[in-house]
C-alpha cells in the first residue's frame, strides 16, 4: 500500500469510509454500503459519493471484479491519522497545543499500553524540550496576550 499523502483533506463522513477500507483491506462497495447504513442514517446514493470522492482524491483504488468494484486503501491509515492530527494542531496558537493535547487525552479511552507508550515518549521528549514555545500567532509574536 502507498503512503501517498492525500491532495485534499478527507472530510468527517470519508473518514468513516476509510475506516471500513482499512479494516477489511479490501471492500466492494456492497459491503461499505451496508456496513455505513448500519452505523448511520446514510442512503447508498451518499455512501457511493463519498467513495467516489475518496478515489478522485487518491485515498481509495479502485478495481472491476465482474459487475462489483474493489475498494483497496492508497494511504496507510498512521500516516492519514498522523497527518489529519498535525494538519489540526498546527492551525493553533504553538503556545496552546501542549494544553490542547492535554485536553484531548482527557476525552480519550486509552490503554495501559497506550498511556505507558505516552509517558515514555513524553519522558524522552523531556530531555529536549524549550522551557517556553513561542506564540506564532503574529509575524513578531504575540508579546504576552496569547498566553495559554
Amino acid at each position: 500500500m502507498a503512503t501517498t499523502e492525500v491532495t485534499a483533506t478527507i472530510s468527517d463522513a470519508e473518514w468513516r469510509v476509510m475506516r471500513i477500507v482499512w479494516t477489511l483491506k479490501r471492500a466492494d462497495s456492497r459491503t461499505i454500503i451496508s456496513l455505513l447504513e448500519q452505523q448511520h442514517d446514510w442512503k447508498a446514493p451518499t455512501i457511493k459519493t463519498l467513495i467516489g470522492r475518496l478515489v478522485k482524491k487518491g485515498a481509495l483504488a479502485t478495481t472491476k471484479q465482474g459487475r462489483q468494484f474493489i475498494y483497496t486503501p492508497k494511504i496507510a491509515e498512521q500516516p492519514a491519522m498522523d497527518s489529519a492530527l498535525l494538519r489540526e494542531l498546527n492551525q493553533m496558537c504553538a503556545m496552546h497545543r501542549g494544553t490542547a493535547l492535554v485536553h484531548v487525552v482527557d476525552q480519550l479511552d486509552l490503554s495501559h499500553a497506550d498511556v505507558q507508550a505516552l509517558l515514555d515518549h513524553l519522558q524522552t521528549k523531556l530531555e529536549t524540550a524549550p522551557d517556553n514555545v513561542p506564540c506564532d500567532c503574529l509575524p513578531d509574536g504575540c508579546e504576552g496576550s496569547c498566553e495559554p
